[in-house]
C-alpha cells in the first residue's frame, strides 16, 4: 500500500544524489574557485550598558506591540458582537 511512497522517495534521493555528483563535476570543470574558509568578523564588544539598554527598547517594543493586539482584538470582538445584536 505505502511502497509506492517510499519508492517515490528512494528516487527522490537518488535523483538529488545523481545531480549533486554532476554540480560538483561542473564546478571543477569551469574552474570556479569557491573557498570554504568562514570569514572572520569584527564585531564590537557588548558592554552591560549596550545590553540594558537594548533590553529596554526591546520591552519598550513588546508593550506597544501587545497594547496594539489587545485593542485590536477588542475591535474585532465588539464588531462582532454589534453584528451579532443587529
Amino acid at each position: 500500500m505505502s511502497f509506492g511512497v517510499v519508492q517515490t522517495m528512494i528516487t527522490t534521493l537518488r535523483n538529488n544524489d545523481n545531480l549533486r555528483s554532476k554540480r560538483q563535476k561542473f564546478k571543477k570543470r569551469y574552474g570556479r574557485n569557491i573557498s570554504i574558509e568562514k570569514p572572520e568578523y569584527d564585531f564590537p564588544e557588548a558592554t552591560p550598558e549596550i545590553l540594558n539598554e537594548i533590553r529596554k527598547k526591546m520591552k519598550k517594543n513588546n508593550q506597544i506591540l501587545w497594547l496594539k493586539v489587545i485593542v485590536l482584538t477588542l475591535l474585532i470582538l465588539s464588531f462582532l458582537v454589534w453584528i451579532t445584536i443587529k
